[in-house]
């Protein structure tokens, strides 16, 4: 493991704008460490814009000790080990195990990853039956999230508690190998394909355990030499794979931001506080879906549906729907539709919001379909009444004019409402063009 360059905390104009970890030490004692995208800008932040927290060890700071790294991933991997080594007296007073993060990884045959508080399960089947192995403490849990998040393309791992019986999202988006698919009897027949997705399923996530702990240098020398074998063995599909396992490892390594904006999580902070004031509520809201449907006369009938997370689009998350509707055209109806088909997919996730373009109908329609749905009880719907540009909210009499909204929430909804047209009109323009062809 690298050691800090020490630097007097009046030069810390001179630290490079690199991503990497930093420390603040008083003589001998390492009081705090982090890490950042910039260098230089994350340390001057501390001393110029101080939070509550830089105020209890700013006076303390004699020297600024830094690392740098070729990446972002490398400095939250490197902050996690060096925090466990070296203990600082004010990363330690802030946190406790139940606010670290880890990163657990079940010992079965098809290895399950997730993310956790406790680097002790508490769950009498996990300890006994699975042997889990946590990797950590993380302190950025985002951080952490985007990570995996990104390291799932390379290496496809599985996420479910419990294997389903059929595939679910994070299959058909390639980040899961789908053992779920080796349930059915054909497949249950056909024992090489078990054991080869067993194997590879084992090689991803030794993989992605070795990229967590000691950085992708490391890693990148084994694949190497594992795809220099399985050419000199002729395997030279397996060798392939290897090859394009290592690309991307280094292309991702390099250029991926993980680190949020601070200013962009207050922003969405907020905008929370405002949402949940808007619509009477104390639940989180972080994940929000906006519908929209797209035909002419009942012809290339489609609908879309768009997610966003935090205030940003998540656009893998996007979903479209071909209207299946055949009875005179209604909004309405193909509205139902869609809806009720989107419902029908638990594992695509569970949404804080709804938002659907229409007025007290169309809220209606949504409500009475999610009534039928017990797993999306606790999900609020809102509709956006274009021509009278009103807000109809789900348990509120009184619909809300747009122009009494605060500034961000009105700019959200429509940003919202708008991405979810112009995803249904691109599907719509699809099937037209296609059709002429």
């Amino acid at each position: 493991m690298e050691k800090f360059k020490f630097l007097p905390k009046e030069k810390i104009s001179s630290l490079p704008k690199e991503s990497g970890v930093y420390c603040f030490k008083e003589n001998k004692e390492i009081l705090y460490i982090g890490k950042a995208g910039n260098l230089r800008e994350r340390v001057k932040n501390h001393f110029q814009q101080p939070s509550y927290r830089d105020y209890l060890f700013l006076d303390k700071v004699k020297k600024v000790g830094y690392i740098k790294t070729n990446s972002e991933i490398e400095a939250l991997i490197l902050e996690a080990n060096l925090i466990k080594k070296y203990q600082p007296k004010y990363n330690v007073l802030w946190k406790d195990d139940k606010n670290y993060f880890f990163v657990g990884v079940s010992k079965e045959p098809f290895p399950r990853v997730f993310i956790t508080h406790q680097p002790l399960s508490s769950n009498l089947y996990d300890r006994e039956k699975r042997k889990i192995e946590y990797i950590g403490p993380f302190v950025d849990g985002k951080a952490l999230k985007q990570t995996l998040k990104i390291l799932r393309k390379v290496f496809p791992y599985r996420s479910c508690s419990k294997i389903p019986k059929r595939p679910c999202l994070w299959y058909h988006l390639n980040y899961c190998l789908g053992p779920c698919l080796l349930q059915s009897e054909t497949m249950k027949e056909i024992s090489f394909q078990s054991t080869k997705i067993q194997k590879l399923s084992q090689k991803n996530v030794k993989n992605l355990v070795r990229v967590l702990k000691k950085g992708w240098g490391s890693i990148i020398k084994e694949l190497k030499r594992e795809m220099k074998l399985s050419a000199k063995n002729q395997e030279f599909e397996e060798a392939a794979r290897i090859r394009d396992q290592i690309k991307a490892l280094e292309k991702i390594m390099a250029h991926a931001k993980v680190f949020e904006v601070e200013t962009e999580d207050r922003q969405w902070s907020e905008k929370e506080k405002m949402l949940k004031e808007i619509l009477k509520t104390k639940r989180k809201i972080s994940r929000i879906e906006a519908y929209d449907v797209s035909q002419i006369h009942g012809s290339f009938a489609v609908g879309a549906m768009v997610t966003f997370v935090d205030g940003r689009a998540e656009k893998s998350f996007y979903r479209r729907f071909k209207i299946k509707f055949t009875k005179i055209p209604s909004d309405v109806h193909m509205l139902k539709e869609v809806v009720k088909r989107r419902l029908g997919h638990r594992e695509w996730g569970v949404p804080d919001l709804f938002l659907v373009d229409g007025g007290k109908a169309q809220l209606q329609a949504v409500i009475s379909v999610k009534s039928k749905f017990p797993g999306f009880k606790k999900t609020k719907v809102i509709a956006l009444a274009k021509k009278e540009n009103k807000l109809f909210i789900e348990g509120k009499k009184e619909s809300i004019s747009l122009k009494e909204l605060p500034r961000a929430i009105f700019n959200l909804i429509l940003q919202l409402r708008d991405e979810a047209h112009r995803f249904a009109i691109s599907y719509h323009k699809k099937l037209r063009e296609k059709s002429l062809i």
